[in-house]
């Protein structure tokens, strides 16, 4: 299963998010949630739990429906308040039901190569009872959480924005976790903030030597869609992989198509309700056999 956490009120894109939830605005061509939806059904995921704010959600369904257009089946449910990303597992513990779970932050767009097999190590370990944390390497540590970790990929340390980070390794909005997160994430205590921080839940992983990571190398891109800039840079980047390949990032359908989720039939009927436009022409040539 994969929860994918929308919520939030996006205070560093207002006054853009005044009226959209964050996840909802276009990343070049597509809304920025189809991309870390993109990423779960990369993983093998097709049982999804989309959260949201209630004032957002009805605009979710609207977009994605149940999912079935994809080959997946999406639920929903409201997060009346952010108070964390580990919040998420209290949320949906009735709807995970015990079993191993992702969850894949919603302004988080990855991109590159060898990100299908990274996701199904990570997909793997949640399943044999470990965790898994993605890293990418990054200019400036300070302002995310920070893993180290040895040759092996076991996690050593994690620690939140630290002043002198042990590594220059990002952990990005990306985890998957085995059938005991809903137990372990309810024994949380809020931080100084006021939330439940997921760099709590993934430290509890780790004194139990079960948190790994995946480490995201030269060939891939992440982008945290989060600031004007930053949402900026995720367009472009998108535009120039698009236009230089002739190939989508980040298209469901596709994926879903690719991963044998739907068929060519179901996947030219999505590209006819998308009209005369460049995303629906894509899907139409994938259905005929092209972008191979």
């Amino acid at each position: 299963k994969g929860i994918l956490l929308a919520g939030g009120s996006g205070t560093r894109l207002h006054p853009m998010t005044l009226a959209a939830s964050k996840q909802l605005l276009p990343v070049y061509d597509k809304p920025m949630v189809y991309y870390p939806l993109g990423t779960l059904m990369l993983a093998g995921v097709r049982d999804i739990l989309l959260i949201s704010t209630p004032a957002d959600l009805p605009q979710f369904r609207r977009l994605l429906g149940d999912g079935s257009q994809f080959g997946v089946t999406i639920t929903y449910a409201e997060q009346p308040r952010p108070e964390g990303i580990a919040q998420a597992f209290h949320i949906g513990a009735e709807w995970i039901g015990g079993q191993a779970c992702a969850l894949a932050l919603g302004d988080n767009i990855i991109y590159g190569h060898g990100l299908v097999d990274s996701l199904r190590s990570a997909a793997s370990r949640a399943l044999a009872g470990e965790a898994t944390v993605f890293g990418y390497r990054v200019a400036d540590p300070e302002r995310y959480g920070v893993a180290e970790f040895d040759a092996a990929g076991r996690v050593l340390s994690i620690e939140e924005k630290p002043a002198r980070p042990t590594s220059d390794w990002a952990v990005i909005g990306l985890y998957f976790y085995d059938a005991r997160v809903t137990q372990l994430a309810r024994d949380l205590k809020p931080s100084a903030r006021g939330e439940l921080e997921i760099t709590d839940l993934n430290k509890v992983y780790l004194a139990h030597g079960a948190l790994c990571a995946e480490q995201l190398g030269r060939g891939c891109a992440w982008l945290d869609a989060g600031t004007p800039a930053s949402l900026l840079q995720a367009a472009l980047f998108v535009q120039t992989v698009q236009d230089r390949q002739g190939l989508q990032v980040g298209c469901p359908e596709e994926i879903a198509f690719r991963m044998g989720f739907i068929d060519a039939d179901a996947l030219t009927r999505q590209a006819h309700a998308l009209g005369k436009t460049a995303y629906g022409a894509y899907l139409r040539d994938l259905a005929a056999g092209k972008h191979r």
